[in-house]
């Protein structure tokens, strides 16, 4: 793990490392392997995204920056998600301590069973154990975070997930942590989001009222200026926009030339539901016809 990761990020890897314990008290690396032999089969994450012009729909209960999404929305969120013709795939949150105590890898299965799309894990991965728990509980992709793990890692965790059949959605913060990706990597994010300390406000109710109170409309801890160096990500790869982007921007950002942009909070907090949301989503890009990624097929990569 990189040594010069933030305080922040520090907080939310040893919060993962508590769960991972956790979660090895109740199914052991053994127990983990012996799953896979009937975990449900892979459905294509890159293959689903290389049409271009797609949506990965977030689940969540909650979000550090942004407190508690409303209960209605995230009931409503896979059903609204399984119908969105724009949504291609779903990414769920499975750490419970910072996103919701349903938030747990048991989710994975329920959710893709529900919708039959692909499912994303998208959690602080830097374990083995967490990429064989991913594909166990279903995850036909994992999230690698670029501004963890250092090149090594992201080599060594990407193989395993190639090798069990999975997808993995490589994510960046600044175009300097490109050069730590594996030459296997072919669906690349660049995620706007800042992990910088700042103040950290535990009771998620107390955060809402703060941000209404102080008429805090955007999220602060995102900066949408990061997504200008995807023009120095590989050819080959399929390009994600990850946090930040709303309806409103959504043309502007695909325009930029990415493939697919995952949301959430813009989702998961709209006052008129989910539903609503994604229709905004969709009546932005009516027109924009889709960047398609060439080339990219359902078979993985081989690992060295």
């Amino acid at each position: 793990m990189k040594p010069e990761i933030s305080p922040t990020l520090r907080r939310l890897v040893a919060d993962t490392r508590r769960e991972i314990e956790q979660d090895k008290s109740r199914q052991s690396p053994e127990r983990l392997k012996q799953m896979l032999r009937d975990a449900a089969p892979i459905i294509s994450f890159s293959a689903a995204l290389s049409t271009g012009n797609a949506l990965i729909a977030e689940l969540k209960e909650r979000s550090p920056s942004q407190g508690k999404m409303p209960s209605q929305n995230v009931a409503e969120a896979v059903l609204a998600y399984k119908k969105s013709p724009f949504v291609k795939a779903i990414s769920v949150l499975t750490s419970w301590t910072n996103f919701g105590s349903n938030m747990r890898v048991e989710r994975l299965p329920a959710v893709k069973q529900q919708t039959s799309k692909p499912v994303l894990r998208k959690d602080f991965i830097f374990e083995e154990y967490q990429v064989y728990q991913a594909r166990a509980f279903g995850a036909d992709a994992i999230l690698l975070m670029a501004n963890i793990l250092d090149a090594d890692e992201l080599r060594r965790l990407s193989n395993l997930a190639f090798e069990l059949g999975m997808d993995v959605l490589f994510e960046t913060h600044c175009a300097a942590e490109l050069d730590d990706l594996p030459k296997t990597a072919k669906v690349i994010g660049i995620n706007s989001r800042s992990f910088e300390g700042g103040l950290r406000i535990s009771n998620f109710r107390i955060a809402r009222f703060l941000r209404h109170w102080l008429g805090i409309k955007r999220d602060h801890s995102v900066n949408t200026d990061r997504f200008e160096y995807v023009d120095t990500l590989p050819d080959h790869a399929i390009k994600v926009a990850e946090s930040g982007v709303s309806s409103r921007t959504c043309r502007e950002v695909f325009g930029l030339g990415f493939h697919a942009l995952l949301a959430g909070t813009s989702l998961l907090t709209d006052p008129r539901g989910v539903t609503a949301a994604l229709k905004n989503f969709e009546t932005a890009m009516e027109g924009l016809a889709p960047k398609a990624q060439p080339g990219v097929s359902s078979t993985r990569p081989v690992t060295a």
